[in-house]
This record gives structure tokens, sequence and C-alpha cells, in this order.
């Protein structure tokens, strides 16, 4: 087992990030299947689910649990994918040493499990992130490229969502909700007009806000 090599958000701040971008996601566009946030903090009884999705075929998965939590990352392109190694198998090391509380939650049929580049994990009470032993021949998993989609200030996430989506957002209004401050109507509408109001907030109540 090794420690994760690069610095990565403490996890508390990465269900907030995640669930402040999904909140945007879900106010800037009615429909959910062309967001790239989601979180529902109700995923399992006694578990958070995230996933990040670009629409190309690369997505991680974070679910958060009692334990701690796990990170799994597939990007298509790497030549770490599965479908890169003629036995079709998961990169050898990506699992071997995750802890069975954290890997069993990826068991789930909707979290692909077999699709993974990368996988990482924080235990409930450790102090760095996780990672297992592997020799990736120097080739590149991804997980800088994915995990750089989880935009820690609100100006990265609102330089992503203007290109994206195509319109100007409010720079205030977009901090408000990366501090965990309630969403009101006029706060909905001054970041999408056209948004149903009535439609959005129900959804931010959904991801617990």
């Amino acid at each position: 087992m090794s420690n994760w090599p690069t610095s990565f958000m403490e996890p508390e701040m990465l269900r907030q990030r995640i669930a402040a971008m999904s909140i945007l996601d879900a106010i800037l566009c009615s429909e959910d299947w062309l967001r790239r946030y989601q979180y529902n903090p109700r995923w399992d009884e006694d578990a958070a689910l995230a996933s990040v999705s670009n629409g190309a075929g690369d997505e991680i998965y974070i679910v958060f649990t009692p334990e701690g939590v796990i990170v799994k990352g597939f990007d298509h392109e790497s030549e770490m994918s599965p479908y890169a190694r003629d036995d079709e198998e998961v990169w050898p090391g990506i699992y071997e040493e995750t802890p069975h509380s954290l890997l069993s939650r990826l068991n789930d049929e909707a979290l692909c499990k077999e699709d993974v580049t990368f996988c990482l994990w924080r235990e409930s009470g450790d102090q760095v992130w996780r990672c297992g032993d592997i020799d990736s021949k120097g080739l590149d998993d991804g997980s800088r490229f994915l995990l750089g989609m989880i935009y820690e200030a609100p100006q990265d996430y609102i330089d992503w969502a203007e290109d994206y989506y195509e319109m100007k957002l409010p720079v205030d209004i977009v901090a408000k909700i990366y501090k965990g401050e309630p969403v009101s109507e006029e706060m909905i509408l001054a970041l999408n007009p056209e948004r149903d109001v009535q439609m959005a907030l129900e959804e931010i109540r959904e991801i617990g806000r």
C-alpha cells in the first residue's frame, strides 16, 4: 500500500465541493443526463454517492461511507484501461490492497467496478489518501485529468461552466453555493432565468441543501 502521490482535498471538503457543483449543475441544466456532477446523499442507507462524467466515457465515482471514502476513476483512453490489455483484466495492484469494507461498495452494477484506471481511498480516522502499490510502467492512469475536474475554487467551476453551458454566471452567487449557503429562488433565477424554479428547488433538497 502507498500514499496517494499527489495532493487531494480532505474528505469533508470533497463532499462539500461535489455537492455544490451538483447543485449548480442542477440549476444550470434541467436535463440530468447532460450534467457533469451528480451527488446523492441517500444512495444507500449509510452511504452517499458522487459521480463526475465528461460525457465522453471518462468518469469518477466517489462513495462516502462510515468506514471512509473510496474514489474510482476511469479514463477510457488510458493504456491502463482493461480494454487496452490483452486479458482485459484490471491493472495489477489497483484493487489488491483496497480495504474490503470500501472496495465492496463498488460492487453495485451501476458503478462499473471493472472499468477502472485508478483508485484511491481514505479510511475513517486516517490522515492521508492511500492507493495500491502499482507499477504503471510510466503510463498515464488519467487521475490528474479526471481529479482535476473537481474544482476547489468557485472561479474554476465558473470558467468550465460558462464554456460548457454557454452562459455568464454571477461570481458572488456561485461563491455562496460553494460556501454552503441556502439556495433561494432569487439565486436560481440569477444563475439561470429559464430554469423551472420549483423543480430546481426540489432537486436541490434531494441533494441535501
